[in-house]
């Protein structure tokens, strides 16, 4: 995986790296693979991610059915637009 350095912006480019590690997965592996997990341990914790994964999907299917509604966003602080200061 390569992320780009631009500007000698290091922090930008960790932030990036940081966020397409999470995405991939490989804190979440990194963390289970930290300890050695028993085989009874680990058919516990993937059929319960099987069962969170498949409410979740008939969770969103509801709500593209319109048979629940869906959860409302917490409305964001109305603020000056990025890269513009509010003039005083």
């Amino acid at each position: 995986m390569q992320v780009q350095v631009r500007d000698n912006n290091v922090d930008q480019a960790l932030r990036v790296l940081k966020k397409r590690l999470q995405r991939e997965g490989v804190f979440r592996e990194m963390k289970l693979r930290k300890y050695y997990e028993k085989p009874s341990e680990r058919r516990v914790r993937e059929a319960a991610e099987a069962v969170r994964r498949s409410r979740k999907l008939a969770r969103k299917q509801a709500i593209r059915e319109g048979l629940i509604a869906a959860p409302k966003r917490p409305a964001r602080p109305q603020t000056a637009s990025r890269g513009f200061q509010a003039s005083r």
